[in-house]
């Protein structure tokens, strides 16, 4: 879009020059910093790859006693150290410093150590797992690994699919029942004849870290449920509240969770195979002993890393696609052109969202369309209708 369709997104939104500045300001210094952490991240795997896989391994071997169980979880151990301490810096500048400066985080330091060492603990208790499984289908079926692994990652997905609103989200936010009755009532008239039952609509405690509002669909199943951050509840009106629940309604509807599933099973079978077609060649001319090598685990790593930041933009052009139908969905159920226009327009301005990215930017690092773009849905919504009144 241009300068004017730009301008025009802006007044729509109601904002001074100003807050549109500073919006625009913040979101290229988080795209900085993403950039940053991306390249200080590949940095330190190209390195490691390289040269550290035998570092570590040497390290460990002594206090392994000949164990390769031990050997690998002390490799894999050390690298996952190392990766956190290199990005630890930018981590908090990002996530914590620059939220303060854009008056969008609540959180306390103390706060952002303890959910620190919580996700340190789940990264601990699930990564330790998953490696030793990965591992025990490299040494096991050696021949096609990749395509007994992607099959494990299906299977692992679903299950973390099941417990992550169960047991994943209380571990990091208070998640307790929608307890407003004439809010509920509404919701029910959204959900109704959908399947999704509004009792599994949970109000989410954000407001104890960020001033930011957001709402998602998760789980599986029984498990399934709409999350509403309590900054959405709190902050918005009614009818605003309808339209992102539709939304994430649109997502139940649309099955895109399951095709997500599906979606990420693929590219990780994919991803598997290349690194089948890689290692098998570079794991020994970098001198490691098998590709399979608990030595060559960085390398390992890091090929699966550039072959996801390879698919990046095809992965988020689909979400975006997704959010899109979602999108359009809420703007059917609803019928309410202008309480859309006015869920977005505040999720905007308390998020600080840039109306109009640069296209790259866009394709590279965007999962949801920009707001203009979703402004702009709701007018070509309303022409679509005018021109079909009986739709």
């Amino acid at each position: 879009m241009g300068k004017r369709n730009s301008l025009i997104s802006r007044l729509s939104l109601g904002l001074s020059v100003s807050e549109s500045a500073e919006a625009a300001a913040y979101q290229k210094e988080k795209l900085r910093l993403t950039i940053a952490s991306i390249a200080v991240g590949f940095a330190y795997m190209t390195v490691m790859a390289f040269a550290g896989g035998w570092w570590l391994d040497r390290l460990v071997q002594p206090l392994s006693a000949g164990n390769r169980w031990l050997e690998l979880l002390g490799v894999a151990g050390l690298f996952a150290a190392g990766a956190e301490l290199v990005g630890l810096p930018l981590s908090f500048y990002s996530g914590f410093v620059v939220e303060h400066r854009y008056q969008l985080s609540t959180q306390t330091p103390g706060g952002w150590i303890v959910k620190q060492l919580k996700m340190y603990a789940l990264a601990l208790a699930m990564g330790a797992p998953l490696i030793a499984g990965l591992y025990a289908i490299l040494w096991t079926t050696p021949a096609y690994w990749w395509l007994v692994a992607a099959a494990g990652w299906l299977a692992v997905t679903v299950v973390l699919g099941q417990i992550f609103p169960v047991f994943v989200v209380p571990l990091f936010y208070k998640v307790t029942p929608l307890a407003d009755e004439a809010l509920i009532a509404r919701l029910k008239a959204i959900a109704a004849g959908t399947g999704l039952r509004v009792t599994e609509v949970a109000r989410l405690g954000l407001s104890k870290e960020t001033r930011k509002a957001n709402a998602m669909l998760s789980g599986m199943g029984a498990t399934k449920r709409v999350m509403l951050g309590d900054t959405l509840v709190d902050n918005f009106q009614p009818e605003e509240i309808e339209v992102v629940f539709a939304h994430e309604v649109g997502h139940y509807v649309h099955h895109h969770v399951v095709k997500g599933i599906i979606g990420s099973s693929v590219v990780t079978l994919a991803g598997f195979l290349v690194c089948d077609l890689v290692l098998k060649s570079a794991a020994p001319a970098l001198g490691h002993t098998s590709f399979a090598a608990p030595s060559a685990l960085p390398l390992l790593m890091l090929v699966l890393s550039v072959f996801s930041l390879a698919m990046g933009p095809i992965q988020n052009g689909v979400s975006r696609h997704f959010e899109r139908q979602s999108d359009w969905y809420a703007l059917e159920r609803t019928r309410n052109p202008e309480a859309y226009k006015a869920a977005f327009s505040r999720l905007a301005t308390l998020n600080k969202a840039e109306l109009d990215p640069a296209r790259l930017t866009v394709i590279m690092f965007y999962t949801h369309p920009p707001i203009a773009e979703r402004l702009a849905m709701a007018d070509t919504w309303g022409r679509t209708r005018s021109r079909s009144p009986k739709a």
